[in-house]
């Protein structure tokens, strides 16, 4: 199954907003797969958007949280 563009950017919308009304959460890929039910392709492209984008970082615990809050 394929995603198309206006489904990606529906769930962009809803994952920034969730990190943005929880500036401390801290999710790994398999923990952002199950909480949105993700297939592995489409959560990979999303958490890839969001972090070339500048919104999210990959910490060194492999854990992706808001830009700017990382601990390392």
């Amino acid at each position: 199954m394929t995603v198309n563009d206006s489904t990606m950017e529906g769930w962009l919308h809803l994952i920034k907003a969730e990190y943005l009304e929880m500036p401390g959460l801290n999710l790994t890929k398999p923990q952002v797969q199950r909480l949105w039910n993700l297939e592995a392709k489409t959560c990979d492209t999303l958490l890839d958007t969001l972090t070339t984008d500048h919104f999210l970082e990959k910490t060194d615990h492999e854990s992706y949280v808001l830009a700017g809050c990382a601990h390392h």
